[in-house]
């Protein structure tokens, strides 16, 4: 560690000596990923979530910076009497598969997740009927797939889930930057992924196509997946419980953009619980003002309330 780093510290709401941990090992063959689960101390039988990061090859606890949302979670709500398992991203664990021409998001998250759902549900800690899984972001999105792909699971807690199409979103992102830090983001920033989302909704978009010339590098395979991917029409086929969170302060994904295609596409779904938290970002660190990438490199942890609402969610959720 360099003097310029800061270490993690736990949050004031974990208390380490209420829950062990040991590690895991998620998919099979020469894929396969390293996880931990936090299992809580002394009690009987009770609910099991999966964690799933956000895009990108993000580790177990979705380091960002001095900062680890997933590792707040996972020791927030072991303290509390959940059994939860982080895991890292195949693309973290193997850097190449991010760069590989037929990577697609379901390659990278649904096999890995539905192995963890199965690990949960033969763990001796966890009532196998009350397997949950949590998506942060991109994580998010696809947790309605892994509840199609592992019809076991009880139910969904999706944190700042994009709906809107990620190729849209990121013309959107980068055009709120260029306004609010106009020193860092050049007007030819926007124009190049404007360039790059039209060639993702154009027919042109081949297998073929270089990932060069498509947003974030990611493959033609994955903007062909993710081109036709509805989250919210998936969700709308479930009837398992959900349990939706947003930052009202994120501008990765917003109430307005994305969180109103939840709402619109759950209306009058009683087994669905939406809520905003005003004062966070999209790492649901709490915070005033306009959110920019800055406030991720301080150090912080996940909202209180945020730990505090899933709990009770999960321990009164039967699915």
């Amino acid at each position: 560690m360099t003097g310029s780093e800061v270490a993690w510290t736990p949050p004031p709401y974990a208390e380490p000596g209420r829950f062990s941990e040991h590690e895991v090992t998620i998919g099979t063959g020469p894929l396969s990923v390293p996880g931990t689960v936090s299992v809580p101390r002394g009690q009987a039988p009770g609910p099991g979530v999966v964690l799933l990061a956000g895009g990108g090859p993000f580790d177990r606890d979705e380091t960002s910076g001095p900062n680890k949302p997933l590792k707040d979670l996972a020791w927030g709500l072991a303290s509390r009497g959940t059994t939860v398992l982080r895991f890292d991203k195949v693309t973290y664990a193997y850097r190449d598969m991010a760069a590989a021409s037929d990577l697609t998001m379901t390659q990278e998250y649904v096999p890995y997740a539905v192995d963890a759902v199965d690990l949960l549900r033969s763990h001796r800690s966890v009532d196998p009927e009350r397997v949950f899984v949590l998506g942060h972001s991109m994580g998010g999105k696809v947790a309605p797939a892994v509840a199609i792909a592992a019809p076991t699971v009880a139910g969904l807690v999706i944190l700042a889930g994009d709906t809107q199409p990620m190729h849209h979103a990121a013309v959107r992102v980068v055009s709120y930057l260029a306004t609010a830090l106009p020193d860092q983001v050049p007007s030819t920033v926007i124009e190049t992924f404007q360039r790059q989302a039209a060639l993702v909704d154009s027919a042109g978009l081949t297998p073929s196509t270089p990932a060069a010339d498509l947003p974030f590098g990611l493959s033609a395979a994955y903007w062909l997946e993710l081109r036709d991917y509805d989250p919210v029409a998936i969700a709308s086929g479930l009837s398992a419980p959900m349990l939706i969170l947003q930052g009202g302060r994120d501008y990765q994904v917003t109430v307005a953009d994305d969180l109103v295609r939840w709402r619109t596409g759950l209306s009058g779904r009683p087994e669905v619980d939406i809520r905003v938290y005003e004062a966070d970002n999209h790492l649901f660190f709490p915070g005033s003002g306009p959110s920019t990438p800055v406030e991720y490199g301080t150090p912080q942890h996940v909202d209180p309330a945020i730990i505090a609402d899933i709990a009770h969610w999960l321990s009164h959720s039967q699915g």
